[in-house]
């Protein structure tokens, strides 16, 4: 994929995601996303040990993340992050199974679509260690949700 089509692939895909964020309603942005942007930030720091570690590699400019992961990360993860917490915060069950729902579809199709596009590869990670990588961050998402309206509830007055 030449550089050009993957700045618009990029753009459309960001796009896309946060054309779906008004839907969920202010005081549901206002209410998860400080828990959103904790994964976002998780994801890219662990991006970093992706990288060294060549469990995935970007065909074109392998080494920015700006260009690579990025746009991962601020589209489709941050607004899955939002959508999962406001249709399942408060039933644990409900919540793990739809992030396994959405960690699935994102490393099996979408990630053979992306190969055969030629935008990144899966190198030292299989589909069932990639979606790990990203099914483990479910539950700091959750966690850090249930203490931030914990503190929230013990502070309002």
């Amino acid at each position: 994929m030449s550089i050009k089509k993957q700045w618009l692939l990029n753009i459309v895909m960001i796009l896309l995601s946060w054309l779906t964020i008004p839907l969920l309603g202010w005081r549901n942005i206002k209410r998860f996303l400080p828990a959103s942007i904790l994964a976002v930030l998780i994801c890219c720091l662990d991006a970093q040990i992706g990288k060294k570690r060549k469990w995935w590699s970007f065909y074109n400019n392998p080494k920015s993340l700006i260009q690579n992961e990025f746009p991962f990360l601020i589209g489709p993860m941050l607004t899955m992050s939002l959508w999962t917490l406001k249709w399942a915060y408060g039933n644990f069950k409900k919540f793990i199974m739809l992030n396994a729902i959405g960690e699935a579809i994102f490393v099996s199709p979408l990630t053979r679509l992306f190969t055969k596009l030629k935008l990144y590869k899966l190198v030292q990670f299989n589909e069932f260690q990639f979606f790990l990588y990203f099914f483990y961050k479910a539950f700091f998402l959750y966690g850090f949700q249930y203490l931030f309206e914990k503190y929230k509830k013990t502070n309002d007055y």
